[in-house]
């Protein structure tokens, strides 16, 4: 038996362009089986589904009729591959490119007992081999979470295999069986934090969340909603961290949310202002905490508009 055999890779798109074919290609590259790949479309109007129809044949090929965000989305495929029979599910975010020897260390570290998910080293891309993480930890600091090693040069800092509090769901090896016991993704969070809430749910059963150093893949963040400081994604992650402290609630979290998220406001405001950065993305982060207060959800308009400003911008530039 092949060791990708019990393997199910669920790969997400909303109009991703040419990134799906270079994903994809990387994992054949990496020796895994065009057969064991769900992708799943979310209602793309780019073509790319129909690129990754032309092009991998043999993938499943899953078409939702609307965008239904990365929670109930990627839930499509795995659902699709629970009911295969896949027995290690491999959640990979579309625009995140595997090393040829990235899978043995995993399946490795998921046959290890109690472990739930297993997760890589996450490199940016370009030369320097900067991190993007090395797992990720709950603090209650800024934006609740952290990503570990966020940032750095990857010079040998973050190469011990351990448990950590969660993994993001860039790239994601999960057992089919504690996915069965804990379930999937909480569509509640639509995308952003719910990978933290999962890790949440998996370590409250008894599960271990293990970062796999050795296993390392390229990710070019943030595609979806703009990237790192864009006004869609300081919105979705500042709602849902507080709907993960609702749902997670503990006094240090909300005394860390005022302290760190609400008060500093004001001076990350003139900061971008003053160095002509982005201060919509500050006004959007205020207004994701206050709605998540008020119990609203993140809706696929926001990464609709996020998506219509970027392509405005690359029309601009050209």
């Amino acid at each position: 038996m092949r060791a990708d055999e019990a393997l199910g890779v669920v790969v997400l798109n909303w109009n991703g362009g040419e990134a799906n074919l270079r994903c994809l290609r990387s994992l054949l590259r990496a020796g895994i089986g065009e057969e064991r790949i769900v992708f799943v479309d979310n209602a793309s109007e780019d073509g790319s589904r129909e690129a990754v129809e032309r092009e991998f044949s043999r993938a499943l090929i899953v078409r939702n009729s609307a965008n239904l965000g990365f929670c109930a989305g990627m839930n499509v495929g795995l659902r699709r591959a629970l009911e295969r029979g896949d027995r290690a599910l491999l959640v990979l975010n579309n625009d995140v490119e595997v090393e040829p020897q990235f899978y043995p260390p995993l399946a490795r570290a998921l046959a290890e007992a109690r472990v739930g998910a297993a997760g890589p080293k996450v490199l940016l891309p370009g030369p320097e081999r900067r991190i993007w993480c090395a797992g990720g930890r709950i603090d209650h600091r800024a934006n609740v979470s952290t990503l570990r090693g966020h940032g750095e040069l990857d010079r040998g800092a973050h190469e011990r295999e351990e448990d950590v509090d969660y993994l993001p769901g860039c790239a994601l090896l999960l057992r089919a069986e504690a996915l069965r016991e804990v379930g999937l993704f909480d569509e509640q969070f639509f995308a952003y934090m719910e990978d933290v809430d999962l890790g949440v749910r998996l370590r409250e059963r008894g599960w271990r969340v293990r970062y796999v150093p050795s296993s390392v893949v390229v990710h070019e963040s943030g595609s979806a909603s703009g990237g790192g400081y864009a006004p869609a994604r300081k919105y979705a992650n500042a709602l849902n961290s507080v709907r993960f402290l609702r749902k997670h609630s503990s006094l240090r979290g909300w005394l860390g949310l005022f302290v760190f998220d609400v008060l500093t406001l004001p001076l990350a405001f003139a900061r971008e202002a003053l160095r002509g950065g982005r201060p919509t993305a500050v006004l959007a982060k205020a207004r994701g905490i206050f709605d998540g207060l008020r119990g609203r959800r993140v809706e696929a308009a926001s990464f609709a508009r996020a998506r219509a400003a970027r392509l405005r911008g690359e029309e601009a530039r050209s």
